[in-house]
């Protein structure tokens, strides 16, 4: 079959290939750095001609120009979950929220949930087989794909090649067309961790050990684990992660992640999206060591609890004093998303030797600088609650860490307002005693 030649007939412009979208269309642009760049801003100059398009994607990590380059007539943009940029959309009333979990991220699609009539993915230039890599975004990339009427790709050779246990690629015959692009892949700078983070990262730190599979979240927090780690003398560690960033990176060049001892996967670095630097889309690029897999799999608390000693770390933004969990959204607005958090902490939990730690900041200041307790009563201001108390695990703050699994109401109370900022712990003992979950006899 003469690959070069199906190529070159396929090949279009942004325009000419974005001609193919309807009015009422579902588009979907696959989640992070499937983001086709060009495609988005030939669909945007079709603003006022289209109408009632809906773009679904996940975590944009630049500016998208359908929402920034229409009034609201022709496109409406829905979000998996959610970065900076789309918590402006958001709060912007530009862009719409669709929960879920990233588990069953492939399955909406699979099961007809979330009709797609036009997928556009960036993937990488095409190999001698007719074959795209999805790069640095498995996720349910696939799925999606299968799910859609017509697919375009958006050819970048700035997107590394990736190999996947599975469904990490697409071959020429099942392209609709194809555009070519030198824009650069996004790439996200790593936060910088505070000296509250590293605090928090000291009392996480005693429980990895050599051998454990790691889970990371993204932040100033897992930052300064990997910093630790780097720094010391664990050793054979593996990873097993929804998301690769460049805390990952770090701990791979110092040798601590070798995958050696991992019960699955053995040698084998698993992650099923990856945002950072360009200089990790480099170490990816045709890797032996770490392969793509879909959420299906990664997030899959069977799989995780197979992998045993596993570690799993995540943020979050505030807890009560039931254990209930709120990790996307301040009151009514939206932050983030649920994500992963339940899939590794269930995971986590059903692993032979498994934990699974949230961590925050026991304070923030609002805006006019008042400080408040991250650790509340209870959730009353139409907070979304992430992780339900019947799985709260290790909670984590620069106060310490109050292990909740197992515990009973009065038990969590006084686990949880140990950890809390001294100014805030009396009146949260005289809310636990209200709230019937305070024993007289607790310490104060």
């Amino acid at each position: 079959m003469d690959y070069q030649a199906m190529y070159a007939e396929k090949r279009k412009t942004p325009e000419e290939a974005v001609s193919i979208v309807r009015d009422g269309d579902w588009v979907d642009y696959g989640q992070t750095c499937s983001y086709p760049q060009l495609l988005d801003r030939a669909l945007s100059a079709r603003s006022g001609e289209l109408k009632d398009v809906k773009i679904r994607s996940s975590i944009s990590m630049v500016p998208i120009a359908t929402v920034e380059n229409d009034p609201g007539h022709s496109f409406t943009y829905n979000l998996w979950h959610c970065s900076g940029i789309d918590r402006k959309y958001l709060d912007q009333g530009r862009a719409f929220h669709s929960p879920m979990l990233f588990r069953q991220y492939g399955s909406y699609y699979r099961k007809g949930y979330a009709p797609v009539n036009v997928a556009m993915i960036t993937v990488s230039p095409m190999d001698r087989n007719g074959n795209f890599s999805y790069g640095l975004s498995n996720a349910a990339t696939q799925e999606i794909v299968d799910a859609a009427e017509r697919v375009i790709v958006e050819v970048n050779p700035t997107m590394p090649t990736i190999t996947g246990i599975e469904n990490d690629h697409i071959n020429i015959r099942d392209v609709s067309c194809l555009v070519e692009s030198e824009l650069p892949v996004p790439t996200v700078k790593s936060p910088a961790a505070t000296d509250i983070d590293r605090e928090i990262a000291s009392y996480i730190f005693p429980y990895v050990t050599s051998g454990c599979t790691l889970q990371l979240g993204i932040g100033g927090i897992p930052n300064s684990i990997g910093s630790m780690i780097a720094e010391s003398d664990v050793k054979d560690l593996g990873m097993h992660t929804e998301l690769m960033s460049d805390g990952y990176l770090d701990l791979c060049r110092a040798g601590r992640i070798t995958n050696s001892r991992k019960k699955v996967h053995r040698g084998k670095g698993i992650f099923s999206v990856c945002n950072g630097s360009r200089e990790l889309y480099d170490y990816l690029d045709h890797s032996e060591s770490i392969l793509s897999a879909p959420m299906r799999y990664v997030n899959d608390p069977q799989v995780i609890r197979e992998l045993d000693d596993f570690i799993s770390i995540n943020g979050c933004i505030a807890v009560d004093l039931f254990g209930q969990v709120s990790s996307e959204s301040v009151g009514l607005r939206q932050i983030s998303g649920t994500g992963g958090q339940v899939d590794f902490i269930t995971g986590a939990m059903e692993a032979e030797h498994g934990r699974a730690f949230l961590a925050m900041h026991a304070t923030f200041t609002d805006r006019e600088g008042k400080k408040h307790s991250n650790i509340l009563p209870h959730f009353s201001e139409g907070d979304i609650i992430t992780t339900p108390r019947s799985q709260a695990p290790f909670i984590v703050t620069e106060y310490g860490i109050a292990a909740l699994p197992g515990k009973t109401t009065w038990q969590r109370a006084e686990a949880l307002i140990g950890i809390a900022h001294p100014d805030f712990r009396e009146d949260l003992i005289k809310a636990a005693e209200e709230q019937k979950i305070w024993r007289q006899s607790s310490k104060r």
